[in-house]
């Protein structure tokens, strides 16, 4: 009888996908539905418009939020690494705890939303509109970058990108 190794099993299990994409909560989002603790993994929601929704603790790593409008929407906790949202508008929308690991938000209308505790490596606000953005710290705001069109609230910087 054949044992396979360690390394094999290992292996095996390292290519099965821990947590795939929900199309169904997916399209409940693309609705204007509100859908906390969601999988939305890599999930196109480039060019919608919703407002008021709630994707608090959400998975939406990795997905299309391009030319989209969410304005008041909760984010808090949610996991935005590497995400996409070119031209969006999020006016009002809270980002408390999220995670926006190398996440682009260029050229994004952020105005009002709240940052605290958010977690800003590698995000990318080059043309973003901040300036009236709260919860933003100088310590937070090092690690992203922006550049020389990059609104901020007084006081504040960002690295150019």
């Amino acid at each position: 009888m054949i044992k396979p190794s360690l390394t094999v099993i290992v292996l095996c299990l390292l290519a099965v996908p821990v947590q795939a994409q929900n199309a169904n909560q997916i399209e409940r989002v693309r609705s204007g539905g509100s859908c906390p603790g969601c999988n939305l993994f890599q999930g196109d929601f480039s060019g919608i418009e919703a407002r008021g929704q709630n994707l608090s603790g959400a998975r939406i790593r990795q997905a299309d939020l391009s030319l989209a409008t969410m304005n008041r929407t909760r984010f808090s906790n949610a996991d935005l690494r590497d995400v996409e949202a070119y031209g969006g508008v999020f006016s009002s929308s809270n980002f408390s705890g999220a995670n926006l690991t190398n996440s682009s938000w260029v050229g994004a209308y952020l105005e009002g939303s709240s940052f605290s505790g958010a977690t800003l490596a590698g995000a990318n606000f080059s043309g973003a509109q901040l300036a009236r953005a709260t919860g933003l710290t100088q310590r937070q705001l090092n690690t992203a970058c922006g550049d020389a069109s990059t609104t901020l609230p007084s006081r504040l910087t960002i690295p150019l990108c």
